[in-house]
């Protein structure tokens, strides 16, 4: 059996309507009066509480979004346009976040769609890494007002730095270091945060080439690419170095390139092979030119000319920037060869048939130089019979004080001439470092 109480209003003992009907509007509370529920009652049918409902799978593409909802927005491989939702009705709320932190590289639209957004006829364009705001439509005249900003940056995060492993692991100061002398693997285990370190310091040397045999000319040296983290290192990099590498959490196969391998009398000599880390690839050094007239190659520095009327290898080939290496020399001496191109300057730069220097870097923790081009043939009735290489690893021709022209191992060196010997030198083979904040 149930009971009926049938009133208007129910007042309370001043006489304060506390329940009250009117034309269908039933009113709670008089003026001045909190309205509140019990602990551990809900509620329902009495609208939004001023928060979103977050969507937590991160969108990738354009939309419109609904009211009442919170977006994550990934704009890690382009820009994306949110539309606010069409015909809005006050009171209508709308929330959107930048997921991989890249609006500051792909900007996240926030499209009107006919409504104002804090009172302009225009778009919102959120372009900070991690920013994001909450949207509430409130009248025709202002349209869609921006209640609460933010930037995840702003917010004093536990820093996070870099973690991996691979190759050779050392450390200087805060910053460690792995060097590969062969094949391996970088195996990132944690990206970090800006807070701490997300990207790496690297320096990829290719192979050097090697040189003509029979009076040839050098060898070019290996390719030379370097990038620096300048914003969390102060290492002293080259005059080549470019801007760091972020990384991900995954493995890295690494290639170090070998040297040109050795040639036999008279003829050419051989290019070095590709050291690659990541997006980086540099070539390997060109062959430097046989007796009789052949051209040299071309690679990440240029082979030096035979001694014959012949040309010099191109330098930075494929094309770079920075460039990874200069040009083999054309030698214009009667019967003398040219020397090879280095990642510092040409080859003979700094007198004929002697090779191009590296250049230098201490990502290592040392100064040192990588990939300077080997010497070629000089006639004797020039001052004697060869060309020096270049700093860097780059051999010189034979000769007393120099019994070896072969390329330095782990420098990127090209070889100097052989004269006429059974085999002339190899190229030196490349290195791959890399180094980073770590803590």
């Amino acid at each position: 059996m149930t009971s009926t109480i049938k009133v208007d209003n129910i007042q309370n003992q001043c006489g304060a309507n506390i329940i009250n009907e009117s034309s269908n509007t039933i009113t709670l509370g008089a003026s001045g009066d909190t309205v509140t529920l019990a602990s551990g009652a809900s509620q329902s049918g009495f609208g939004r509480t001023g928060t979103v409902d977050w969507d937590t799978t991160a969108k990738t593409a354009g939309f419109t979004g609904v009211s009442g909802n919170g977006y994550f927005i990934n704009t890690t491989s382009g820009a994306i346009t949110v539309n606010l939702p069409a015909s809005p009705s006050a009171g209508d709320i709308m929330a959107v976040v930048d997921y991989a932190g890249t609006a500051d590289t792909n900007a996240i639209t926030i499209g009107r769609n006919s409504s104002n957004i804090n009172g302009a006829a225009s778009d919102l364009t959120i372009d900070k890494e991690n920013s994001g705001i909450t949207l509430v439509y409130v009248d025709g005249t202002q349209g869609w007002k921006g209640t609460e900003s933010f930037n995840l940056n702003d917010i004093e995060l536990q820093p996070l730095f870099v973690t991996a492993t691979g190759g050779t692991e050392t450390t200087s100061g805060n910053f460690k270091i792995h060097t590969f002398t062969g094949p391996g693997t970088f195996c990132v285990t944690c990206a970090g945060n800006p807070k701490g370190s997300t990207a790496v310091s690297y320096l990829v040397v290719a192979g050097g080439g090697s040189a003509g045999n029979n009076y040839g000319g050098g060898g070019g040296g290996g390719g030379f690419r370097e990038g620096k983290c300048t914003s969390k290192d102060t290492y002293t990099a080259s005059p080549l170095a470019s801007t760091s590498l972020p990384v991900t959490a995954q493995a890295y196969p690494i290639t170090v390139g070998g040297g040109g391998t050795a040639t036999t009398p008279s003829n050419t000599g051989n290019n070095g092979s590709n050291s690659i880390f990541s997006t980086i690839t540099s070539t390997g050094g060109g062959f430097g030119g046989g007796n009789a007239g052949s051209n040299a190659g071309s690679g990440g520095s240029g082979g030096g000319s035979s001694n014959n009327p012949s040309s010099g290898g191109a330098g930075n080939t494929p094309p770079v920037s920075p460039s990874q290496g200069n040009n083999g020399e054309t030698s214009p001496v009667t019967n003398g060869a040219g020397g090879g191109g280095g990642a510092g300057e040409a080859g003979g730069t700094d007198g004929s048939s002697y090779g191009g220097d590296g250049a230098q870097t201490s990502i290592n923790g040392t100064a040192t130089f990588y990939a300077g081009g080997g010497g070629g043939y000089t006639n004797a009735q020039f001052g004697g019979d060869t060309g020096p290489g270049g700093q860097g690893g780059g051999g010189g021709g034979p000769s007393p004080a120099n019994p070896s022209g072969a390329g330095g191992v782990n420098t990127g060196g090209g070889s100097g001439y052989s004269n006429n010997a059974p085999n002339n030198f190899a190229g030196g083979s490349g290195i791959v470092i890399i180094r980073y904040k770590f803590q």
